[in-house]
């Protein structure tokens, strides 16, 4: 009867299986379609406002009379080509993010350098306005495209379709640690249907919904019942370098996949290289650096983006002022001594969202059933503390925008590991005191990824990740994902 069972479930998988085999085709040819559309719009759209839709153009050699029309299309041609040996529709690279925006604008670049020197070699005079308006412009809506492309295919993937079907193999701790990071980033496009594991057990994992179905000897076995089409080795130490091998050449080509997982946590991709050595891929990791370029560039992101939105914002934290003024008895600031860079202490200013007496008040109702969060941060959802001003002022984030002027000041960074106080520091393990390499930010990941809500050991993973891969592209990125946290005003309290 069991067996029955396991034999109807491996079907209804396998017939998933088979439908869902070409889905990453039909997403690229979808894509395809997008960027032909795209680069049509832009290219004659140009010709059309600059030129007009009749205009010649003439070579200086033989006074060869040639139509914009034809060089639009031609241009079209080559950067469509361009997108397809550049691979940015490959099913390796779609839906993964950055690295698919910086092929798309790498093969783009290219064409347009590549037209520019066809045209000096040839004496082609092309209008300048024509070629430097529609590359630009194509690039950035065909990244908009990609973009809009991603928002959909995330949507599907947290509904389990358009994903890798993943059989994990390694120890037991191994594959249930993966298969909680990939439940955890389902738009990473891994869904996992079973296991086999180095102690050859066989039935559901412990304190999870995984069914492992027994050692190494028949991973073909596990693969046949789960319709997996992707193996994903978690601690290649359980498995010999000969059947990592053996297991590679049984997988159907094209159709099944092998992913190897080194023992390497939160390390960000331009840190990691591959350099092949007989055979033998050996991944080199660089160390972080906290000197130099980077950190003047970042100082004068600091600079000018503060002093901007100090700037833009000086009506709003007007605003905020004489709110928190009459709102409630007391200052209009909050100081609070906070722990930065390399240890050092400084003084974090807010505006008031508490009364005055807060901090006296903290002991009485630091035991309260009420209280969330762990052992180290102090956090409370209906915190009694708060004011009416300070709870509207809270839920958005506004009590924090006068931490600008502690960024202008060379205290903070815009983005930042989140200021942690003195007495959370003294309980904080040695680990943890890497956060300290760089400035604390007004936001930074914590705040992108649930902000209060948090678990102490995300808030420190994620802290510790950005202080290990911080850039100034991810910093922006954090900047705007912070607007739409803010906007949507979740897990802050």
């Amino acid at each position: 009867m069991v067996s029955h069972s396991l034999s109807e479930t491996a079907g209804r998988e396998a017939s998933k299986s088979a439908t869902t085999l070409e889905w990453s085709r039909r997403y690229s040819r979808g894509i395809a379609i997008t960027d032909l559309l795209v680069l049509i719009w832009v290219v004659f759209g140009v010709q059309i406002a600059w030129l007009g839709i009749d205009s010649k153009l003439a070579t200086n050699a033989n006074d060869l009379r040639l139509s914009y029309t034809g060089i639009s299309v031609l241009i079209i041609v080559l950067w469509m080509a361009a997108l397809g040996i550049w691979d940015t529709r490959g099913d390796r690279v779609i839906g993964v993010g950055s690295p698919e925006y910086r092929r798309v604008a790498d093969a783009s670049g290219r064409i347009f350098g590549l037209v520019a020197i066809a045209a000096y070699l040839l004496h082609v005079e092309l209008a300048r306005g024509y070629v430097l308006i529609a590359f630009p412009i194509g690039i950035l809506v065909l990244l908009a495209s990609r973009w809009m492309w991603r928002q959909w295919l995330v949507a599907q993937r947290r509904q389990g379709k358009y994903s890798a079907r993943v059989l994990l193999v390694g120890s037991t701790s191994s594959v249930l640690h993966f298969a909680r990071l990939f439940e955890r980033s389902p738009e990473a496009g891994y869904r996992v249907l079973g296991a086999s594991v180095s102690n050859g057990h066989v039935g559901t994992l412990p304190g999870s919904s995984i069914h492992s179905f027994g050692g190494f000897n028949d991973l073909s076995g596990a693969l046949a019942q789960t319709g997996a089409d992707t193996v994903v080795i978690t601690s290649a130490d359980d498995l010999p370098p000969e059947r990592v091998r053996e297991l590679s050449w049984s997988l159907e080509p094209g159709r099944q996949h092998l992913v190897v997982a080194p023992s390497l946590t939160d390390i960000g991709g331009p840190r990691i290289h591959t350099r092949p050595v007989q055979g033998l891929p050996l991944i080199h990791v660089e160390t972080p650096t906290y000197e130099g370029r980077k950190l003047y560039t970042k100082r004068a992101f600091d600079i000018v983006g503060s002093a901007a939105l100090i700037t833009v914002l000086s009506p709003l934290l007007l605003i905020l002022a004489l709110t928190v003024k009459f709102g409630s008895p007391g200052p209009v600031l909050f100081r609070q001594e906070r722990v930065g860079l390399n240890g050092a202490p400084f003084h974090m200013i807010k505006f008031r969202s508490m009364v005055v007496d807060a901090e006296e008040r903290l002991q009485a109702i630091s035991s309260l059933d009420r209280l969330e969060g762990n052992d180290v941060l102090f956090k409370m959802k209906d915190d009694p503390r708060v004011t009416r001003i300070g709870r509207v002022m809270r839920r958005f984030s506004l009590d924090e925008l006068t931490q600008l002027f502690n960024v202008f000041a060379g205290d903070m960074s815009l983005v930042g590991p989140r200021p942690p106080l003195q007495r959370e520091v003294q309980r904080y393990d040695s680990r943890v005191h890497r956060r300290f390499l760089v400035k604390p930010g007004m936001t930074g990941l914590w705040q992108v990824s649930g902000r209060s809500n948090l678990s102490w050991e995300d808030s420190v993973r994620l802290d510790l990740f950005y202080v290990e891969n911080w850039s100034l592209v991810g910093d922006v990125l954090i900047l705007w994902k912070t607007l739409r946290a803010v906007a949507a005003s979740e897990g802050a309290y």
